[in-house]
Order: C-alpha cells, then sequence, then structure tokens
C-alpha cells in the first residue's frame, strides 16, 4: 500500500468523524507532519503519514517532538487501521 492511499483514508476518516485532515506545509520548516486533523469537540491531533512499515526521518522526529513538548497530540500512522484507530 503507498503512502498516498493512507493519507486518502485519513482525508475521508475525518470528514466521516465531522472533522476535517487539512494538507500542512511549513515554507522555511521541513519535517512538519503531514496533516493536521481537527476533531469535534476542539481535538487536534498532528500526524505523519508513512508507508507501511517505513519510519520517519530524524528530522521529522525532532519536529514531532517539538511539537508534542507544546502539549499537542502527535501520531505516525503506516496503515488504514491506524486511520481508523484515530478516530475511535
Amino acid at each position: 500500500m503507498l503512502e498516498r492511499h493512507i493519507e486518502a483514508a485519513m482525508v475521508k476518516a475525518a470528514r466521516a468523524f465531522g472533522g476535517m485532515a487539512l494538507k500542512w506545509t511549513s515554507p522555511g520548516m521541513t519535517g512538519v507532519p503531514d496533516r493536521i486533523v481537527f476533531m469535534p469537540g476542539g481535538r487536534i491531533v498532528f500526524v505523519e503519514l508513512k508507508a507501511p512499515g517505513k519510519k520517519p526521518t530524524a528530522l521529522q522526529l525532532k519536529v514531532q517532538q517539538q511539537i508534542a513538548d507544546l502539549g499537542f497530540d502527535v501520531r505516525v500512522i503506516d496503515s488504514v487501521e491506524g486511520v481508523h484507530a484515530l478516530f475511535d
């Protein structure tokens, strides 16, 4: 399975849940997670999507830790099952 298939499942699941999974790019800062997921009730999750079995780069891990240190939920998801688990 390709990362883009997992990403499409993320967008679809977020909409079905009543939320949004917005693509995130940050000019001048590389390594940010792929999507910011806004859920009902004010919940925000930063999601790095990967192909099955792939791992984040060292830079991605560093940025994820910086975001987590600010108190935000950061996830790495590499399967459609992982997408669905986010919305359970």
